[in-house]
């Protein structure tokens, strides 16, 4: 006798039900899209066996209210006596026997087995008549949400196809509406190539329009180009200027990549409506192109992608990595191809998506070298192209963070130096990558101290009558860790910069992660600092071209000095945007304080 006995799941429906309506599916109105899903496959397999057949769905609304029924019909294959039991019955079944159908492209009734089972979420039964193309009888399934179900045989035979039945059920009638099942008809099959008819009160009317011949060939889109920007507003909800055509190498992917008339977020979601054999399964596609081309929102059309069970998303896979790869390669390519035809169009998307083709243009190099001259970039020449930038110097020097750039700004515009900001995403890496692609180009990163290259030292007489003050000054800001130098330069407005060395500013970033940690972390924080103790000093150059700073160090150091040095240094920590210490922060406090009580004590002995 057998140590073990077998038993076999018992599956909950209404359960079931539940989980779909509340976890699998967005909306119980997705019961239309499978109901429509369903008769889009019937009709594919009839068309399979007889290519010259002509599909189409009808769908008939009657009664108001908790008392409404729709029929949805179609003239597709149908089923047979067999294939009801297969496909209706058993959750999780595929409609292929061999049970290849869950892996592959391929999508007929009872993909998943459940389909059919989104209709239990707005009716209490679900009443099938199916007659199959193959021949054999007329069938009844009618099937319940406590997992059973019943078939009959009909006497009469009808027409080859299937006719579904629901009656609504409580707090449902939201989606027997007629508006309701118009809207949700255009949207899940406004692509398909067969006609959808509604009938309402005795109006019947077409729901879909005729499918226009981009469609099935995107390379035509170019030659219709009113209709194709109409056709996108209408689909997508917003006014477009401009798109280009997608297509993959296969020609079983095709779309169009409608080029948004604003500029976005690199974070900006990227949400675009997918269509699987012209059926609607995502309107939120956040992976179907890739990341560099959020300056797009598209329709895409496909019939060689995996949907998943709820046929909402696609599976990552090999594939869709394929197919991504190939639509991104469609808008590339054009965008080339505007770069030797029409470059005026070009430079229209890149003013206005400028960010998106930098990070283009950091993956593909034979992009940079057709669009590099037009890409802007902040200068203290101004907001000029690269191209305008390298007409100025071809020697191009530049800062690879922002707050360096904030830091140097003032002084290099002032002393005529050309230096360009690359402190955003993707941009030092183009300019890095500048000389690569434009013969005779140079690009050099310039850090803040490399700009006291162009200060003027001091003289003899001007060295002997400051050296006092100059070295009192220097003693207040050594628990800094920081240099007092005096020198001249421009803007005279500017009293002080503040620069830090590479090694410095790792310090620093150290320190202030320090104060910001938990005492355990502080403490390793702390030991990885100190040894970094070597020469690690920040400098803080004093402009004796400025009027405040002169008059300052203009004779013997006076009681003030301290306080007024560690209020320039703390100012000039200020313009450069660096984050400032516990330390910092609380001398810039003391600092205002004293200068506060010192315009006080001024004006009671006035």
């Amino acid at each position: 006798m057998p140590d073990h006995e077998e038993y076999r799941f018992q599956v909950n429906l209404s359960g079931m039900i539940d989980i779909l309506s509340n976890h699998l599916y967005s909306s119980p109105r997705v019961f239309l899209r499978e109901l429509l899903q369903n008769a889009t496959d019937a009709i594919t397999a009839r068309i399979d066996l007889d290519p010259a057949h002509r599909g189409e769905v009808f769908v008939e609304l009657a009664g108001s209210g908790e008392d409404s029924t729709l029929l949805i019909q179609d003239n597709g294959i149908g089923l047979t006596e067999e294939d009801v039991h297969e496909f209706l019955a058993m959750i999780g079944h595929s409609s292929n026997r061999n049970g290849a159908e869950l892996l592959g492209e391929t999508s007929f009734i009872g993909r998943f087995g459940i389909g059919l089972l989104s209709c239990f979420m707005v009716s209490d039964e679900i009443v099938m008549l199916t007659q199959s193309a193959k021949g054999g009888p007329s069938i009844e399934w009618r099937g319940r949400p406590d997992g059973t179900y019943t078939i009959r045989k009909l006497e009469s035979s009808l027409i080859p196809g299937t006719k579904v039945y629901l009656r609504c059920k409580p707090e449902t009638d939201l989606y027997f509406e007629a508006e309701t099942v118009e809207m949700d008809l255009l949207h899940y099959g406004a692509l398909l190539p067969y006609p959808i008819r509604l009938s309402e009160n005795g109006r019947e009317r077409r729901i879909n329009p005729e499918p226009p011949a981009w469609i099935a060939r995107p390379e035509l889109a170019s030659d219709h180009w009113d209709e194709v920007l109409r056709f996108g507003e209408e689909m997508l909800g917003e006014r477009f200027r401009d798109f280009i055509p997608l297509r993959t190498a296969n020609g079983r992917t095709g779309g169009i990549a409608y080029i948004l008339p604003h500029a976005v977020n690199l974070s900006a979601k990227r949400l675009h409506k997918v269509y699987l054999k012209r059926m609607l399964i995502s309107e939120q596609a956040d992976n179907i192109l890739p990341e560099w081309a959020f300056f797009v929102k598209c329709l895409v059309w496909t019939d060689e992608l995996q949907p998943t069970a709820s046929r909402e998303h696609f599976y990552e896979n090999e594939q869709l990595e394929r197919v991504r790869g190939e639509l991104g390669q469609s808008i590339r390519a054009e965008l080339i191809a505007m770069g030797d035809t029409d470059q005026q169009r070009l430079r229209r998307i890149i003013d206005l998506h400028a960010l998106s083709m930098k990070s283009l243009a950091v993956e593909d190099e034979e992009f940079y070298r057709m669009i590099y001259r037009w890409l802007p970039f902040e200068s203290t020449y101004g907001y000029k192209t690269l191209g305008e930038l390298l007409d100025e110097r071809r020697t191009l020097h530049y800062t690879a963070s922002l707050d360096h750039y904030r830091q140097l700004r003032h002084v290099a515009s002032a002393q005529s130096l050309l230096v360009v900001n690359g402190g955003y995403i993707y941009e030092a890496q183009l300019l890095e990558a500048l000389p690569h692609i434009v013969q005779g180009a140079d690009t050099r990163r310039l850090l803040p101290e490399d700009v006291s290259l162009s200060f003027t030292d001091l003289n003899a007489e001007e060295r002997a009558s400051t050296l006092e003050a100059a070295r009192a000054a220097d003693l207040a800001l050594q628990r800094f860790r920081c240099r007092v130098m005096l020198k001249r330069f421009k803007p005279e407005e500017l009293p002080a910069l503040f620069t830090l060395p590479e090694e410095a500013a790792t310090l620093r970033s150290i320190e202030r992660a320090g104060e910001e940690s938990p005492q355990a972390f502080a403490s390793v924080l702390g030991s990885l600092g100190s040894s970094m103790q070597g020469n690690t000093q920040s400098i803080l150059y004093l402009n004796l071209n400025n009027a405040v700073v002169e008059r300052l160090f203009s004779g013997p150091p006076t009681r003030r000095l301290n306080t007024l040095i560690e209020m320039l240094y703390a100012n000039a920590l200020m313009m450069g945007h660096y984050p400032m210490s516990r330390q910092e922060l609380a001398l810039l406090n003391g600092g205002i304080l004293s200068l506060i009580n010192w315009s006080l004590e001024s004006e009671k002995g006035e």
